[in-house]
């Protein structure tokens, strides 16, 4: 069956969900036989991690024949062939362009990819939390790489052979003590906004326990507490 919005010139163009099974076949073939794995290998493996799929599905869907690919296999099968999911689904690289949905054209590969998980963003779409994860998941790598120079720097400080080298230590410590102190009270903003919108906070490691408010204080303002 012909797609409608597909390149003209095909005149066999595969529907657009088996077109998907098709690159999730083949990236589980390619990666399989490059592991130096049989089939029934992959399917040992699979039930090993808890979910077994069988040598015969696995075969069937190598080949073509299998209906239905349900979203735990592609999951387990990627974890397995020590890849990600997606990577199964766009195969960068080796399938040169794809179908990201029914009835559109064909594009690159790596664009879909890259809509797929957000790295490019798409007009009018809705991401969600993940810019406040991906702002929280940056400060809190700025506020410890800022807490560990301003350990050093107080250490220099500390073992400073003359007066000159301990000045320039403690100038460095309090350079970086205040970079810290920034990245926890933007922290501490962001978490709120997410707990705002009825979320979960990402984990905060131990060094930076104190960017949350204990209950007790929640009228306690940002710059209070650090």
């Amino acid at each position: 069956m012909t797609q409608r919005g597909v390149d003209a010139d095909e005149d066999d163009v595969p529907e657009w969900e088996d077109r998907v099974k098709a690159n999730v076949a083949g990236e589980v073939r390619r990666r399989r036989k490059e592991m130096g794995w049989s089939a029934q290998d992959l399917a040992d493996r699979c039930e090993e991690l808890g979910h077994p799929i069988p040598r015969n599905v696995i075969a069937n869907m190598e080949s073509g024949r299998r209906a239905t690919l349900p979203l735990v296999d592609v999951i387990v099968l990627a974890a397995v062939l020590e890849t990600y999911p997606v990577c199964l689904i766009f195969p960068v690289g080796y399938v040169d362009r794809t179908q990201e949905l029914p009835f559109q054209d064909l594009v690159p590969t790596w664009d879909a990819l890259r809509r797929f998980t957000g790295d490019e963003e798409t007009f009018l779409y809705d991401a969600g939390l993940i810019p406040d994860f991906e702002a929280h998941d940056n400060l809190v790598r700025t506020a410890l790489a800022a807490l560990e120079e301003a350990e050093q720097a107080r250490f220099a400080a500390k073992t400073a052979s003359n007066r000159t080298q301990q000045d320039e230590a403690e100038r460095r410590r309090t350079k970086y003590a205040d970079e810290a102190i920034s990245a926890k009270y933007k922290l501490r903003y962001l978490r709120r906004d997410i707990r705002d919108e009825g979320a979960t906070p990402p984990y905060l490691p131990p060094a930076l326990s104190d960017v949350d408010l204990p209950e007790s204080d929640t009228n306690t303002t940002p710059e209070e507490r650090l």
